[in-house]
């Protein structure tokens, strides 16, 4: 079974424009005489790979423990795409129907027009991925945002595709439980090689 590991370290992460660059604090030092090593992490739940609720836009939205569990885990289909603005109709033309779960592959430039967030919520996606930090740009009011977390589709963002081909994975991306918030990092793999789930290998 081959484990990829498709997430961001926080530190080092680019962050959003006027977003908190994430910071670790180390409290406890065993190298200073401390009895253990203790340390305190601040940043922006959208720093790094993370996912996106309801909550990030709407006041009564759920937040991200309230987003169903199984969009996080299963079958996955990462799809690489050439385009800067992915329009409804490049969705409907080249996306895959019988998918639950999308990675978009774009070398971190893909953004969703509003067509195509909405055509992606049509078509009965649970989760939406990307290699780019926000699938807007930083001028958009957040409409593609609101076209699929109108319809409890979690968004997750900021992943690291680099050497990931095109085609069939098993993802894992569940995101930290944090009551009351809008987003949570998380730690997202594609299990490849051995389709472990129905014990079939390719």
């Amino acid at each position: 079974m081959k484990i990829i590991d498709i997430s961001r370290e926080i530190l080092s992460s680019e962050v959003y424009p006027g977003d908190p660059r994430p910071k670790l604090e180390t409290i406890k030092n065993l190298e200073l005489g401390d009895s253990y090593t203790f340390s305190a992490i601040h940043m922006g739940l959208h720093c790094g790979t993370h996912i996106d609720a309801p909550l990030h836009f709407w006041a009564d939205g759920c937040d991200i423990t309230g987003l169903p569990a199984d969009a996080f885990l299963g079958p996955c289909t990462v799809i690489e795409v050439n385009e800067e603005m992915i329009t409804g109709a490049y969705v409907e033309r080249y996306f895959p129907t019988k998918a639950k779960r999308i990675i978009i592959k774009s070398n971190g430039k893909a953004i969703l027009h509003e067509s195509a967030a909405t055509a992606l919520a049509y078509m009965g996606y649970i989760l939406i991925g990307t290699d780019n930090i926000t699938i807007e740009d930083e001028e958009s009011d957040g409409r593609s945002h609101r076209a699929l977390l109108a319809e409890n589709i979690a968004i997750l963002e900021g992943l690291s595709l680099e050497g990931v081909k095109q085609g069939e994975y098993f993802l894992l991306a569940a995101p930290l439980k944090i009551a009351g918030a809008e987003a949570a990092p998380c730690r997202a793999f594609l299990i490849d090689d051995h389709i472990f789930w129905s014990g079939a290998k390719k």
